[in-house]
């Protein structure tokens, strides 16, 4: 295996778009369960989500069955008029607007409550899911991330967890309110006429069958859109990434090419699935008009034979209008919990996935190791049937300097994650100060642990924040001083701001041998008595390696180092070289006793030396 392993992370793609799911998820039901569960720590809040949502939609169905009363009484009245037996009866009119009013400014009340209720409650569950995800990442094996893309772990913190409360958010109450909506509307249609209210509910069944043919045809383009999507957005950032390598190749043609038949692909199924979903309205209108017709025509037989008032007419004909619109955000509602459940099952796969143990059962309490390091037939693989490392051992003093040298893919970084405890040995042991090291709690182990990689991070923030990243409670002064041992004091004072000049995400503000500088600074502030350094100087020009030598050398000075180089000329002085191949080491000593043996060593060292002569 290489010794290096790393994971770009890729666009997600996993929006929620449209009216139909992202994908649909493989436990449905269990899902659902697992989500009721969450639901449970606010069953109150919950149920009053449903009482606003039931009392919301109850007096908005009774409008219209009130203003049929005042329409009935101006009809009647007009009547009067004509015939000259009375006349129009305002007040009682205007009493019943009044009244009519007070019921839909009550069913606004109610509706803007139970909607900032579930608000509540939805961000509550994305806020719980959110803190769980981030307190899972630091409880999982280091194999987890190392096998996904970054993207990939990112989209369950983002995408889906957004997915789900927004889904959540809005499907619960749309089920209420459309449910009830729909029930209400026919027993309001029935207390005024059964026989039209047989006419109507033909509706109900028609606009069921257009609407499950339109989801179904829509599905399929929707699925391919998400998908596309991704690939479009890890297109997108591939290119980005690596803006400079496309130019350098004149791949920008072909590039461009990819992307347009990607993108292509994205259009044409997105087109057909927006399309497709937004032929449902139309067809629900071509649906409600004639129930209307055929509504307005029976109610006209009626009304002439004197078995149906005006006013009634009137309400049912509103009724009719207001049937198939809670029907289409029932449609809308099944794609929203086909959504909601696909990146819940996301969600709750990551929060279920296996940890390593934190926690040791009888631990070692070391406040600070004295540094002392063995590796006693350390035997590991990263997969049992691959063992890569067969039989390391070495016995490393405190203060010692050690330097592991070797082919790439021998298993030199394999080795200081082993000692981090990123992986657990198959067989054998590493001991620090002569306890085994899964004697220690993960934590307390790699407080005494530093590491300053080849591939430097630093933060977006000061650039006092990102040195005090290893020891919070360091005080300016001794900031200062990790600064000038680490050889980096006087580039810092010369930036605009010193010390409190914002680094940006990608610390592209700054140089690598300026951000390799920080990253040494940071390792000799948090002032661990076993250190690790990993290819720290491959990546910098020969000025700047000498720089960093210098600092290197300072933060090595008292304690245990592990040096990964590939430049043996950086490493002349380490007290031992470990020259490792194929998982086991083939030589160690001293540099002048390995050149002495005239092994693998030293062949890998005048090769490098005719090189520079060359």
């Amino acid at each position: 295996m290489a010794d290096k392993q790393q994971n770009r992370p890729r666009g997600g793609g996993h929006g929620h778009m449209g009216a139909a799911p992202v994908e649909k998820a493989k436990d449905f039901k269990g899902t659902i369960k697992k989500l009721i569960s969450y639901l449970g720590a606010y069953k109150i809040a919950v149920f009053l989500v449903m009482i606003f949502a039931i009392a919301s939609t109850i007096f908005n169905i009774w409008g219209p069955k009130i203003l049929s009363k005042a329409i009935t009484e101006l009809f009647t009245g007009l009547t009067k008029k004509y015939e000259g037996t009375g006349d129009i009866n305002f007040e009682k009119i205007g009493g019943v607007l009044l009244f009519m009013l007070g019921l839909y400014v009550l069913s606004s009340l109610f509706g803007v409550i139970q909607g900032w209720i579930m608000s509540t409650i939805s961000q509550k569950i994305t806020y719980r899911m959110r803190k769980e995800i981030s307190e899972k990442i630091n409880r999982m094996p280091m194999n987890y991330f190392e096998s996904r893309t970054t993207g990939e772990v990112l989209s369950r913190i983002t995408n889906d967890v957004d997915t789900l409360g927004q889904s959540l958010n809005q499907s619960l109450t749309q089920l209420i309110t459309s449910t009830f909506t729909i029930v209400g509307v026919i027993v309001m249609m029935l207390s005024i006429s059964v026989k039209m209210t047989g006419i109507a509910i033909l509706i109900v069944p028609i606009s069921l069958i257009l609407i499950m043919v339109v989801v179904k045809n829509s599905q399929k383009y929707f699925q391919t859109q998400q998908e596309y999507l991704g690939v479009i957005n890890g297109k997108v950032e591939e290119t980005i990434g690596g803006y400079t390598i496309v130019r350098l190749f004149n791949e920008e043609e072909n590039s461009l090419v990819e992307f347009k038949e990607q993108n292509d692909v994205l259009f044409k199924s997105a087109w057909k699935s927006q399309f497709l979903s937004g032929l449902m309205q139309p067809i629900m209108n071509f649906i409600g008009n004639l129930g209307y017709v055929g509504v307005a025509i029976a109610g006209g037989i009626m009304a002439y034979n004197g078995v149906i008032t005006v006013g009634d007419i009137q309400a049912f004909i509103q009724y009719v209008r207001n049937l198939t619109q809670p029907i289409a955000q029932l449609a809308q509602v099944s794609n929203m919990l086909q959504s909601m459940a696909a990146a819940a099952e996301r969600v709750f796969e990551f929060l279920n996935e296996e940890e390593e143990d934190q926690l040791a059962e009888n631990p070692v309490q070391i406040d600070k190791a004295a540094g002392m390091v063995d590796f006693d037939h350390v035997q590991f693989g990263y997969t049992s049937d691959k063992i890569i490392i067969q039989d390391f051992t070495s016995h490393v003093d405190p203060g010692q300097t050690v330097a592991i040298v070797g082919p790439t893919g021998a298993g030199k970084t394999t080795m200081v994650k082993l000692l981090m405890r990123f992986y657990d040995v198959n067989s054998g042991a590493i001991k620090i100060d002569g306890h085994n090291i899964q004697d220690f709690n993960r934590a307390d182990l790699r407080k005494n642990i530093g590491m300053v990689l080849q591939d430097t991070w630093l933060f977006k923030g000061t650039i006092m924040d990102n040195l005090r990243y290893g020891r919070l409670d360091a005080t300016d002064e001794e900031v200062y001083a990790a600064a000038k041992a680490a050889r980096v004091d006087h580039f810092i004072k010369t930036l605009p701001g010193g010390y409190e000049m914002e680094l940006n995400e990608e610390s592209s503000n700054i140089s690598q041998g300026q951000k390799q500088l920080l990253t040494i600074a940071r390792a000799i502030l948090a002032d661990k008595p076993i250190l690790i350094l990993d290819e720290a100087t491959s990546s910098v020009d020969t000025r700047t390696e000498e720089l960093i030598q210098e600092a290197m050398n300072n933060l090595m000075e008292g304690r245990t180092s592990f040096v990964i180089a590939h430049r043996l000329s950086t490493i002349k002085d380490a007290d031992k070289i470990l020259y490792m191949q194929d998982g086991d080491i083939k030589e160690q000593g001293t540099h002048e006793e390995l050149l002495a043996q005239q092994g693998l060593y030293a062949s890998l060292y005048n090769s490098q030396f005719e090189e520079l002569a060359e």
